[in-house]
């Protein structure tokens, strides 16, 4: 009985430094994935990474990884030329692929959310609109001044935010932002001039990982919120 109880010890002991060493390794390769996904990504904000999984030193010997839980701040996606800043994006992926250095990976499959806040979608209207929640879903209150017969006119639109194809050989989605009525007044020229401010399209997918596209919008008080999916999806750019 005495030597089964220094087994059962040992045992307990070996099981708990194997836990300890495992948790250590998991934090670490998660911070490093982290400063990866920062420094490819050029963020200006923040990113964390958890590995899911135990143990994780079996999964990093076998270079796959189950699932990866992502969630970055301040990503600047960039399309066309133009900037959009995303606050706050998080995905999951699912099935990774480690590369042969752990630098970074391809995972079978990703879904996620992001979400461009109101003051951010006015900046990357580049029209010197003001855009704010619409009172409903899927819609925004966008707020526009235009010079029309020597005199300045101010008009707040309620408008329709969608996802819509993108169109040519680059296929993909883009953010499309309409006014629903703009109110005339009987003036000439004033709702194509109004429109031509509130009205516009915006693509995102030069800021995404590789591999994820835009699958959904929608908007509510804290800004418009995309939804994400995707196969092959790049992980940390590699």
């Amino acid at each position: 009985m005495r030597v089964l109880r220094v087994v059962v010890f040992v045992a307990v002991v070996l099981g708990g430094l194997f836990v300890a060493a495992d948790r250590f390794a998991a934090g670490y390769a998660e911070d490093r994935l982290a400063d990866r996904i920062r420094a490819r990504q050029g963020l200006a904000g923040t990113a964390e990474a958890e590995i899911h999984g135990f143990p994780f030193l079996t999964q990093a010997l076998s270079h796959e990884l189950d699932r990866v839980d992502v969630r970055v701040t301040g990503v600047d996606a960039v399309a066309d030329g133009r900037k959009t800043r995303l606050s706050e994006l998080a995905a999951t992926f699912r099935g990774v692929k480690l590369d042969a250095d752990y630098g970074g990976g391809t995972a079978k499959s990703a879904e996620g959310s992001a979400l461009i806040t109101y003051p951010d979608l006015t900046q990357a209207s580049q029209s010197g609109v003001t855009l704010a929640y619409g009172g409903e879903r899927d819609k925004v209150k966008v707020t526009a001044s235009v010079e029309l017969l020597g005199r300045t006119f101010t008009r707040s639109v309620v408008s329709s935010v969608s996802l819509v194809d993108a169109g040519g050989d680059g296929g993909g989605k883009l953010v499309r932002v309409r006014a629903d009525e703009v109110p005339g007044e009987g003036i000439p020229g004033i709702e194509g001039a109004v429109r031509r401010k509130t009205d516009f399209d915006r693509r995102l997918d030069g800021g995404l990982p590789s591999g994820l596209r835009l699958t959904g919008l929608t908007s509510d008080e804290a800004g418009v919120r995309l939804e994400l999916g995707g196969t092959d999806v790049s992980l940390a750019g590699s």
